[in-house]
């Protein structure tokens, strides 16, 4: 545990140092009411509270002690946090103009400045639509056989007992799907060196960002290189044989604005390694959390093993593929993937800045502060959710009040994957309960966060096929 600490120590330091000389250190030019809470020690603020803790209860405790919405010193930034619905709406949706995104340059450098989650106004419009396009249901509803052949190579690869960690080995499926997004079938040397490269990058992201021969950021900085690098072989080859594939990169190669101009190499390069970052982690930790939960739940695990059991029964035993319209028709499942999404929280928050001074419910959010609408707070909210640390898919017999679930986001930054991750986990949830059989090993509980919330370890577990065991 104490490298993990090490780890997010370096990675607090890092950006520390970026927002600290970086932070708009302008003071407002008159008296104002800004929100509740305190500003911690100097330079340092209340970082050293918020990540010597679980964070959840640095933000309870915060929401319980000023209410929902106070202020803070985090990462070396002034923030204004806010945990209710309708001030996630306030920032996300009706004011999202006033409140751009806001990442470190060391996380632009590796990810690429043009993918459009670091942009807003025309340039994120035109990505975003053709991110949406691409990951539609029309679109993925197509991918239904390549996700189950991926779900089940993984699955067939952890039979046996052998303890393996889930969070790393659904690491790889994600990484499979996203590729089939973005690519369709690719060619297999493309895929191998992808990965290679991809995987030096994750490791690295969160990482002390020096340009030091040796450290983990500065081989994620060579390996994104080598990324653009076979990224530009693969574009140049599609634009060679004059492809109009449906895939995310058909849609960025022949995508046109008002002027008739394309995106560049660099930009497409920049958005597909985006959308590889934001299809994997999010979506495994999720996929994770549901092993677990089923694992921790036997009536509901026997509930959902009936219902995807008797899907398997009309496909002749997995003889037929899984069709699109049986992935609609999982009720038991979908409810189980909902809560999940809600207890486990994986976007806790999201990171916002003020471009103008912003006057809410009568408090100053002031110019350049960051602001954090508060997800998992949101989504534990007794108001909201009736005993909201049981796991209860029965609560999504009904829907939410507007506003209450976001595991997305909202708004115009809302994921736009979302369907297709929703698809992954159904995939999967149906051939791990039809199938096999698990056991977890070691701490039943506990939280690690890389930066996502997974269970500790990454949930290592032993797998067998039940006619095996």
């Amino acid at each position: 545990m104490g490298g993990i600490f090490l780890h997010v120590f370096f990675f607090l330091l890092a950006l520390l140092s970026y927002t600290f000389f970086r932070r708009d250190k302008r003071e407002p030019r008159k008296k104002a009411k800004l929100p509740p809470g305190s500003m911690g020690w100097l330079f340092i603020g209340e970082t050293l509270q918020l990540y010597s803790q679980d964070p959840n209860v640095f933000f309870a405790d915060k929401q319980k002690r000023y209410g929902e919405i106070f202020k803070t010193h985090i990462l070396g930034c002034p923030c204004v946090m806010l945990a209710s619905p309708e001030a996630a709406r306030f920032i996300l949706v009706t004011q999202a103009h006033l409140f751009k995104p806001t990442y470190p340059k060391s996380k632009e450098c590796l990810i690429g400045p043009s993918a459009l989650f670091f942009h807003q106004g025309d340039y994120h419009l035109r990505l975003r639509k053709l991110v949406q396009a691409s990951l539609s249901l029309d679109a993925i509803r197509n991918l239904v056989a390549d996700i189950e052949a991926a779900a089940v190579s993984a699955l067939d690869s952890w039979d046996g007992g052998r303890v393996i960690n889930t969070f790393q080995e659904m690491k790889k499926f994600s990484f499979e799907v996203g590729i089939l997004a973005i690519f369709g079938h690719l060619n297999d040397h493309y895929r191998q060196e992808l990965k290679k490269n991809y995987l030096i990058l994750d490791k690295g992201y969160n990482s002390f960002p020096t340009n030091i021969p040796g450290t983990p950021y500065k081989k994620a900085l060579q390996a994104r290189k080598r990324l653009n690098k076979i990224l530009g072989d693969i574009i140049r080859e599609r634009k060679e044989k004059r492809l109009h594939e449906k895939d995310l990169l058909g849609f960025l190669l022949n995508s046109k604005d008002e002027k008739g101009e394309v995106l560049s190499d660099d930009k497409i390069a920049d958005n597909i390694v985006g959308v590889l970052f934001a299809a994997q982690d999010t979506t495994a930790s999720v996929i994770t959390w549901i092993v677990k939960y089923l694992h921790d739940n036997p009536k509901l695990l026997e509930a959902v093993k009936t219902e995807q059991k008797s899907i398997r029964k009309l496909n002749e035993e997995g003889n037929q593929p899984l069709s699109w319209t049986q992935t609609k028709n999982m009720p038991v499942t979908y409810k189980v993937i909902l809560e999940s999404l809600r207890m486990a929280s994986i976007i806790s928050f999201t990171f916002r800045e003020a471009v103008a001074d912003v006057e809410y419910r009568g408090y100053l959010i002031p110019k350049g502060w960051k602001v954090m609408p508060l997800f998992r707070n949101i989504h534990h909210n007794p108001e909201f959710f009736t005993d909201p640390h049981k796991f209860d898919p029965s609560r999504f017999e009904t829907a939410p009040k507007p506003n209450t679930f976001m595991p997305f986001g909202s708004g115009v930054h809302a994921c736009p994957g979302n369907e297709l991750a929703k698809l992954e986990m159904l995939v999967m949830t149906h051939h791990l309960v039809s199938k096999f059989r698990w056991e977890v090993i070691g701490s039943q509980s506990g939280i690690q966060y890389g930066p996502f919330p997974i269970p500790l370890q990454g949930l290592p577990a032993r797998f067998w096929k039940e006619s095996t065991r």
